[in-house]
């Protein structure tokens, strides 16, 4: 197979990342004639590397030490050292180029400055604070993915206090499962936001969240809707009043608390992540600057929600100087190439969207390049699932001349991304050029032994600045131990298959877990059991999210029938219609069929994994110990089973 896509010789010369490697040949006396001999040298030293990177972006004095152990979990990075990831924001301003560009269905786009977009959050900080906001408090909010969500965030930030988020495609159910465990102090909400044509109305949820969240001392609601909010102040009050001179922000520790990312809840309440000031601002530099090749002349939209990390990801545009987009609103709002349309208009310079959306164009016959001015698009990011060879050679005839396929794979774990592009480094159908800056990765074998050109666990041996300060109410540590380091003690296990191609790219096959990873927002399956499994009708229920190869999604939901029971289509409806209102309408699942049973382990959980493995093609045989399986039987009808891609 032959590259898609190959760096030029200027390519090379103007990347950010030649001019880091340049910088750490002066500082090394080393030469690192390409990138494989540059990340070898990242993950060979460490702290020598996470120092660099600190200094080349000119972050100011540390404590001295960069690492007090390299063991994991309990790495500590820069102890001593006080910092606010705010700062960073604030000295990339760039005084000719709005901060964000704000899209909406319907609605002309509107740009905030970045004196505008200082000023709000020096604003909101003092109306923070005026509710007796401090740092290490938490503000929450329950948000579409607007340019107040992003206000709201630094504003928070920058006085030291943790945010967490979700977007309003969310149930009140599904938020409080995540931002009650948090004992929040704020609430910003808005009133409602638009998808696909139609306004959601969301007030009621916004009441149900307040009654929940009984330490809630104010709710600041936005206008999209023109409704009136109750018990709330309108964003316009706390952020008027403006002349307040410098904003001023506090000094935190580096691993001080500055976000908490909910996982997919796959078994309980979902894990509250929590990441560090110092931590995310590295590990975002890199990410954004040297490996998307972002600056202060790009502007970067991704197609996300404040519920996905990749929202978080976003906003690190800022830290670089470029403008970013946020976008209330549907992919396919119009016509199923809305998000090129609205690339166009805005003159993005990178591109994120997903395997699925790709797909959906592909079917749709659209070509982007011509029906749409894509001259200034120069990346197209892909993440959520892997993208399939077929789409990946699409996006290359139909994106654009010469725009590179940067298709990346992490995890809201890091929030981040472990493996995707370089602007140095060939782009292969349907794999991932390399490992990021820092990362330790390998494949593994069940025993723990690396493997080469063959499936195995996707790991990371050595410490990353942006793993998990810890889990919310995880006081011992157990259950942040246990979800990464249980299988390889002292190696960080991610829960995706991977394969390490002979000439360094990786071929990422999905998820070795039971996360529903739908439209690149992740969910639980335990928040559709909960749904599901109180209708009187369903003993119990099965879902599982299985990656097609044609970059498609299978996400059917099996359910065991009461007695008497019968599947009706009506019955199929009330299901459908209480996963969308109560769940998320991105999971409601694809068919929904009858089983004679769900298998389970001899202790009673349910055997997604190894289902979702026989969806894939797997072995029954390999799947699973039938000798561990309460009914062995059960996996013959499932393995009868044909996907939609192989009927």
């Amino acid at each position: 197979m032959q590259p898609q896509w190959e760096p030029t010789a200027q390519d090379i010369a103007s990347a950010r990342v030649t001019d880091f490697a340049a910088f750490v040949s002066a500082r090394t006396g080393d030469e690192y004639p390409d990138y494989q001999a540059l990340w070898r040298w990242s993950v060979d030293d460490v702290t020598g590397f996470w120092q660099a990177l600190w200094d080349y972006f000119e972050l100011g004095e540390t404590a001295g030490e960069v690492l007090d152990t390299r063991e994991m979990p309990g790495a500590r990075w820069f102890p001593g050292t006080r910092l606010n990831y705010v700062d960073q924001i604030i000295r990339m301003a760039q005084p000719g180029r709005p901060a964000i560009i704000a899209l909406r269905e319907d609605a002309e786009p509107r740009e905030l400055s970045w004196a505008e977009l200082i000023e709000q959050v020096t604003v909101f900080a003092r109306t923070l604070r005026e509710q007796g906001v401090e740092a290490g408090d938490r503000v929450i909010g329950y948000l579409p993915n607007i340019p107040e969500a992003v206000v709201a965030f630094l504003a928070t930030a920058s006085i030291g206090a943790v945010w967490s988020a979700c977007g309003q495609d969310y149930s009140a159910k599904a938020a409080l499962d995540r931002l009650g465990q948090l004992d929040p102090t704020v609430l910003v909400t808005a009133d409602g936001y638009r998808f696909g044509g139609k306004d959601h109305d969301k007030r009621a949820d916004i009441a149900a969240l307040q009654d929940g969240l009984p330490g809630l001392r104010a709710t600041v609601a936005v206008s999209q809707l023109g409704l009136d909010v109750p018990d709330a102040l309108p964003w316009a009050e706390a952020v008027a009043d403006a002349d307040l001179g410098i904003i001023e922000t506090t000094a935190v520790d580096f691993d001080h608390p500055l976000w908490i990312v909910f996982s997919s809840g796959t078994t309980g309440l979902p894990k509250g992540i929590v990441h560090g000031h110092g931590g995310v601002l590295l590990e975002h530099l890199k990410a954004v600057a040297l490996h998307s090749d972002i600056g202060a002349d790009d502007t970067f939209f991704w197609f996300t929600s404040p519920s996905w990390m990749m929202w978080n990801f976003q906003v690190a545009g800022l830290l670089t100087g470029a403008t970013i987009v946020t976008y209330d609103g549907s992919p396919t709002a119009g016509s199923p190439d809305a998000l090129w349309r609205l690339a166009a208009q805005v003159r993005a310079t990178v591109l994120g969207t997903s395997p699925g959306y790709v797909l959906a164009c592909v079917k749709a016959g659209v070509v982007p390049r011509t029906e749409h001015d894509l001259s200034a698009l120069r990346t197209v990011g892909i993440t959520g699932s892997s993208l399939p060879v077929s789409s990946a050679l699409w996006l290359n005839e139909n994106a654009g001349e010469h725009v590179r396929v940067n298709s990346i794979s992490g995890g809201t774990d890091v929030v981040s991304a472990f493996i995707g592009g370089v602007p140095t480094v060939p782009v292969w159908p349907g794999e991932l050029s390399a490992p990021y800056l820092g990362v330790a990765l390998d494949a593994y074998d069940e025993l723990g032994a690396p493997v080469r050109g063959e499936v195995g666990e996707l790991v990371v041996t050595e410490p990353m600045p942006s793993m998990p300060v810890r889990f919310w109410r995880d006081e011992d540590g157990k259950r942040y131990h246990n979800a990464y380091f249980d299988t390889y003690p002292g190696v960080w296990r991610h829960g995706d298959w991977i394969t390490l191609t002979g000439h360094g790219s990786i071929v990422v096959h999905g998820r070795s877990d039971s996360t529903l990873n739908r439209h690149g927002i992740r969910m639980g399956s335990a928040d559709i059991y909960q749904v599901v499994e109180q209708f009187p009708e369903i003993a119990e229920a099965l879902v599982i999210g299985a990656e097609q190869p044609d970059g498609g999604y299978w996400m059917p939901l099996f359910v065991v029938l009461a007695p008497g029971a019968e599947l009706t289509e009506e019955l199929k409806t009330r299901l459908c219609a209480a996963i969308r209102t109560e769940v998320s309408p991105r999971h409601v699942p694809d068919e929904i069929r009858e089983t004679p049973g769900i298998p389970h382990t001899r202790t009673g959980k349910k055997l997604e994994v190894p289902i979702k493995k026989l969806f894939q093609g797997a072995d029954p045989a390999r799947v699973v110990e039938r000798s561990a399986v309460d009914d062995p039987a059960l996996l013959d009808w499932y393995a009868r089973i044909t996907p939609p891609h192989k009927a």
